[in-house]
This record gives C-alpha cells, structure tokens and sequence, in this order.
C-alpha cells in the first residue's frame, strides 16, 4: 500500500522539455514511474525519447488526459508561469498536482492552492522535493536508489531532510515519503499526510519532519494527540538557528518564541511523539519504536 502515489499513477509532466524536466523524467522513469506524457503547448505532437521509451507531448493536461488516462501532474515549469499551470491541471480534472518549483510568489501559491482544492486537486509543494512510493513510483527530484519499500510513512517539510532520513532507514524502506515542502503556503498539510498514513494498513509508523517557523507542527500534534494511533517520531530543523535571524525556507519565520524548535517539540511530545535532537538519533528513536511494538506483538500472538 501506500499514499496518494502508487505502481498504477499515471503521470503527465508540465515542463517536460526543459532542462529540469528532461533530467528528472529520465529519473522518474528508471524508478518505475509510469511517464505517460508531457505537456508544452509550443511543442505538442513531438515525442521525446528517454532511452527505451518515448514520451509524447500534448498541448495541454486536458489532451493529456483524455489521450492516456492521466491522474497526476509534476509540475516543473519556471515561477512566473506555475499559477497558470496547476489551474489548468485542476480546470482538467488531474486527481494529483506536484509542484517543484520553488521561488513561486506567495500570493500565486495562496491562488493556485485553493482553487486547486475547490476543484478537487491534491497539490503538493510548491517547492518540494515531491513523493516516492519506493519500488511503485517516483514523482519529483526525490532519489529512488537510497532506499527500498517498507513500512515507515515520512512526510517532511526539508528536501534534505527527507534524504537524510530516508538513507539512514534504508534496512527497513518506507511506504511513501511526502515532501510537502517549506514554504508559508503549501497545498498538502502534515496533518493531511498523517490522516492518510493512518488510514494506511502497511504503514506502521510515521515519521514527521518539521522546522521553525509557522505553527504547522503545533496543529500537527493536537491532530496526532486526537487522531492517530500508530507511533510518531519527530525531528525539528532549526534548534540551533541563532534568535532574530531568518534562514531557511520562506516558512522558517519565528516570532518571539512562537514557531521555536523548542516549542515545536514541546507540543509534538505533549502528543506522545518522539522527537529526536539530531536526524541520526530520529532514526534511532525510530528503531527503538519499531522493536518495541514488533516485541509487544509477539507477546499479543503468543
């Protein structure tokens, strides 16, 4: 199983003859994903091959889909046009819209986020790292190869992070990592990825990536307190981020002590979640969980 990315995703690419595009289309390919299209209105009706594959390109998501069966998009288009681009993936109906791009402005992304959402759109990002359902598909700049399908659930505002964390739990593998990227406005919450992974039979754990700046985590811990029953491990960029200075993503604004590293953890583990110091000691926090409940479930079967 997994979450919102799976073996079956059919997915178009908008900006797929660019630079950026070509590289993580031949990305996503090797990792399984099932590239049905891209989409460039100045080049439609041209294929491009990706070594054993040619993809074709459609003027537009709509052609796409009604020419493939499309049911999400990676958007990897320049800033000044993603607006355009994910409203015209949501006026097509596509289920699922990953934004990379970053550098977007955040009254387009307030834009695009909700009319997306009144349209029925998932958006992730802006400027995110994108999803992999390791083994199944890849969608965005996330590397395939630095782990294997499992049973870990991760959702992450840091690209970097989410690597990071990926790598170092690779022996076990993951269901779904979900990037949903740092800045103030982003169209997937923690609190939709956690909704979701608990909903999902094989993932067993979560892990949860936040930084300062914003309450996000804080809502993402009144939501774990009340809704979810699988163990939570955290981490919390920023711990060391000196007072008073911006850094980071366009998210990581603190204000007074609110959206501190501090706080942040302070409310996840008011919620019963474990939240480490360090990204290797969140991977052991993860280990020590993971042994801990396969332990109480040979007690259960026994």
């Amino acid at each position: 199983m997994a979450i919102y990315l799976t073996k079956e995703s059919k997915v178009l690419v908008q900006g797929m003859t660019g630079g950026e595009g070509m590289k993580h289309t031949r990305r996503m390919l090797a990792a399984g994903t099932d590239i049905v299209g891209g989409v460039n209105p100045r080049k439609a009706g041209r294929t491009v091959d990706f070594d054993d594959r040619a993809v074709p390109v459609f003027g537009s998501v709509a052609d796409g889909m009604r020419s493939t069966g499309a049911d999400a998009s990676v958007v990897f288009v320049p800033p000044a046009f993603a607006k355009v681009a994910v409203i015209e993936a949501a006026d097509a109906g596509i289920g699922l819209a990953v934004v990379i791009t970053e550098g977007i402005p955040v009254h387009d992304s307030v834009a695009f986020t909700a009319y997306a959402a009144s349209k029925g759109t998932r958006v992730i990002g802006p400027n995110c790292p994108g999803l992999i359902t390791p083994g199944q598909a890849n969608a965005g700049i996330i590397p395939a190869d630095i782990t294997k399908p499992g049973r870990i659930g991760l959702v992450s505002k840091s690209g970097t992070l989410t690597y990071q964390l990926m790598y170092e739990l690779r022996d076990i593998g993951f269901s779904t990592c979900v990037g949903i990227g740092g800045d103030p406005v982003v169209g997937t919450s923690h609190i939709d990825c956690l909704a979701a992974f608990q909903d999902d039979p094989d993932t067993e754990l979560v892990v949860l990536i936040g930084e300062i700046g914003g309450d996000a985590e804080e809502r993402a811990a009144a939501y774990i307190r009340d809704h979810v029953t699988k163990p939570v491990v955290g981490y919390i960029a920023g711990f060391t981020a000196p007072e008073g200075k911006t850094m980071g993503h366009a998210g990581a604004i603190v204000s007074g002590s609110s959206g501190t590293a501090a706080a942040k953890k302070a409310a996840l583990e008011a919620a019963g979640v474990a939240v480490g110091s360090t990204p290797t000691e969140t991977a052991r926090l993860v280990l020590d969980r993971l042994g801990a409940r396969e332990a109480a479930s040979d007690v259960t079967h026994r």
